[in-house]
């Protein structure tokens, strides 16, 4: 298994390296058949990393690493093809006996190459194929939600949209589970039988406000035409004193109009009853046969005319004085209540103005108090997760990892969106090295998108001034079976070389484990039980008594 992943905290990776399971580059990607210094003595691929034995033969440094690490005493394997009796301490296979062969490393990087993948069009030279590798839309993936099927990265969000089984959500309304193509046709009736019962209640309750009787202004008599509830008139009759005043004035000039045709038509009869009085009265008189008496009648009828014009005149001049001062004082008692309206109006526009300063005051402390609580609540936030790391940390070098809502992180995963994620970090003892796991759920390096990947990440510690260095203890994985039937188990033990093993000069040292540490594919297996209630279970094991 190789330090696969990227040391560094920004998640960029690094190439397979020092504890990769021993395979080199596969012979097949080679434009021309490569040479025989190429290749490696162990897995009879193409260099990956060579190194050189001090009797000259050259292996890739993950099958260096998995030959010494699962054997003893090992003869390098074409010394004994060569010569089988041969016994000799330069054949033995020991990391001192092996150098980085940085030339033919070089060499090797030149190679023309192309990709193995069906229907990819890419070439180019051997330093740039693991970078393709990683991205090639032409590359068969497993479905990183279970289904089973195997599909090209390209084609794995049209997978997951249309095809896959497993992609189901649930609807807001009905609670029923669909693809996401039957979502989207799926429709719930529930609403819909919902909306005639609202417009019955909005018919009823329109009914209801519309047998409200409705009351006339008290000025209806003079023409206002406002009509309404209680409530609403009284605030008609109290805000429209200039309207009502109009119609007073319109009221008081059409009496005055009517009132000088009445008077002389009442001057007109009078004067025709009086003309007809004295030609009755000389007939009379005539008849009585003297002359004389005519001009007294007629001097008669004139006086008693006009003394009937002037009583009539008066009264109805009397009248006009009456109603004048009726109106009069109507209009004093309504200037009055006009005068009294708009004092009351100043008085609520100074109120008005004191109320908005007073909120514009308020919203200020209410401003300045939201930014208080904004880092309180940062505060609070640090002290919870502070106080989780206290709660989580281990001193006894091992440390079991609880990994939740593991479908929702694959597909992430896929997408590029999150491609790695820290365990928490835990101590080898009370006071020993500071140290945590970082897991790709899709996979990194040789492992991208077809395995899951997990490295182990020495931090910077407090006491790390008093610890030996470099870090030499043992290492164990363990992929966690829920059933109980067969964990998932590798091991390694550390590069004592690899700066990935020294002292930490950053927050954290380089990555190291293994890119290859368990197939996508088996992850739903149905007689193990590896990943169950949507939660996987990985322990790390530090043995610091090797």
């Amino acid at each position: 298994m190789a330090s696969g992943a990227g040391g560094d905290f920004n998640g960029v990776s690094s190439a397979p390296g020092e504890n990769e399971y021993p395979s080199g580059f596969p012979r097949s990607i080679c434009d021309e058949v490569p040479k025989e210094k190429y290749l490696c003595s162990n897995c009879n691929n193409v260099l990956n990393k060579a190194r050189q034995t001090v009797c000259g033969h050259r292996y890739c440094l993950a099958c260096v690493n998995w030959l010494v690490r699962n054997n003893k005493n090992l003869v390098c394997t074409k010394c004994k093809e060569e010569d089988p009796g041969l016994e000799s301490d330069i054949s033995v296979l020991t990391l001192e006996n092996f150098f980085n062969d940085a030339a033919i490393n070089k060499e090797i990087l030149e190679l023309k190459v192309h990709c193995a993948n069906q229907g990819c069009p890419w070439r180019s030279t051997l330093k740039d194929f693991e970078d393709h590798q990683s991205q090639c839309e032409y590359a068969l993936i497993p479905c990183n939600i279970g289904c089973g099927h195997m599909v090209q990265r390209k084609a794995l969000a049209m997978h997951l949209e249309k095809g896959c089984p497993n992609n189901k959500s649930a609807c807001p309304t009905c609670s029923g589970t669909f693809t996401p193509a039957e979502l989207q046709k799926h429709t719930c009736q529930s609403q819909e039988e919902k909306k005639p019962v609202k417009a019955e209640k909005r018919q009823k309750n329109g009914h209801h406000t519309s047998s409200k009787k409705k009351e006339s202004c008290a000025f209806s008599e003079i023409g206002c035409p406002f009509k309404g509830s209680t409530e609403k008139v009284r605030e008609h009759e109290s805000g429209s004193f200039v309207g009502h005043l109009q119609l007073l004035l319109e009221v008081a000039r059409s009496l005055q109009l009517s009132l000088q045709p009445t008077q002389e038509k009442d001057l007109e009869g009078q004067v025709e009853a009086l003309s007809i009085s004295p030609c009755q009265r000389e007939g009379e008189i005539e008849s009585d046969g003297g002359d004389g008496g005519g001009s007294q009648q007629a001097s008669l009828a004139h006086s008693l005319r006009d003394d009937q014009a002037g009583i009539q005149m008066g009264l109805q001049l009397e009248e006009v004085q009456q109603r004048v001062q009726i109106m009069e004082n109507i209009i004093s008692v309504l200037n009055r209540e006009v005068e009294k309206t708009q004092l009351n109006v100043v008085a609520l526009e100074k109120d008005n103005q004191n109320s908005m300063q007073n909120i514009q005051l308020l919203e200020i402390k209410v401003a300045e108090l939201q930014q208080e609580l904004v880092r309180k609540d940062l505060h609070i936030a640090a002290l919870q997760q502070g106080f989780s790391a206290q709660h989580d940390v281990s001193y006894d070098g091992t440390f079991l990892w609880k990994i939740c809502d593991l479908n929702q992180k694959l597909r992430e995963a896929a997408a590029g969106q999150r491609t790695s994620q820290y365990s928490p970090a835990f101590y080898t003892a009370r006071y020993g090295y500071k140290v945590c796991m970082r897991l790709y759920l899709n996979g990194d390096g040789v492992g991208k998108g077809t395995h899951i990947s997990l490295f182990f990440v020495i931090m910077r510690g407090e006491y790390d001034a008093l610890l030996p260095w470099p870090f030499k203890h043992k290492v164990t994985f363990f992929l966690i079976d829920q059933n109980q039937r067969e964990h998932v188990i590798d091991a390694f033990r550390p590069d004592l070389s690899s700066v990935s093993f020294h002292r930490p000069t950053s927050e954290m040292n380089v990555a190291s484990g293994c890119p290859l540490f368990f197939p996508l594919g088996k992850l739903r297996s149905p007689k193990h039980a590896y990943c169950k209630d949507n939660t996987l279970f990985i322990k790390c094991v530090v043995d610091t008594s090797s």
